[in-house]
């Protein structure tokens, strides 16, 4: 049996968020409605974290600065890879003198995070649609304990495309 060779990255975007993280997820039921061009009715489902609308345009508006300073043709499509590192906040209870882990209800669920952050990207048309991206590494981190992790809340986002070598 022979393996395919690896995929070839070339950096394409960074985009760095400033603002808290917020995971998108559950949703809530809000009651039904009528939809006026099917004459359906329809449950409604709101988003329970009122955090996720404020850090999805975060990250649209930072993806679309990050976008006019790169210059290149946008959006990026075909097979993509993004590298996330989530900088959250560190409790006050947590020690100041020893590196700790965001392993807290607090610092939310990665995929999560990954997921409100995947569509803001989408949002600003930076790739194409988020299932493009194949291949994802995302990290949590407190400030200054990651050598990616910003001075404050926030992400800083790599994007690849992925190629066959030559």
């Amino acid at each position: 049996m022979t393996t395919a060779p690896d995929l070839v990255r070339q950096h394409r975007l960074t985009i760095v968020v400033h603002g808290r993280p917020a995971p998108q997820g559950s949703k809530r039921y809000a009651g039904h409605r009528l939809n006026a061009a099917s004459g359906r009715v329809s449950a409604v489902l709101v988003e329970q974290s009122k955090r996720v609308k404020p850090w999805r345009a975060l990250v649209t508006r930072a993806a679309m600065e990050a976008m006019l300073d790169h210059r290149l043709d946008y959006p990026l499509d075909g097979p993509l890879e993004a590298d996330i590192v989530f900088t959250v906040l560190k409790p006050v209870s947590a020690p100041k003198r020893r590196r700790t882990w965001p392993t807290t209800r607090h610092s939310g669920d990665v995929d999560k995070l990954i997921r409100s952050t995947f569509d803001g990207i989408a949002d600003a048309a930076a790739v194409a649609d988020d299932s493009r991206i194949i291949r994802v590494t995302a990290t949590k981190a407190y400030p200054g304990e990651h050598p990616d992790a910003l001075d404050r809340p926030g992400a800083i986002i790599r994007l690849y495309t992925l190629g066959d070598p030559s």
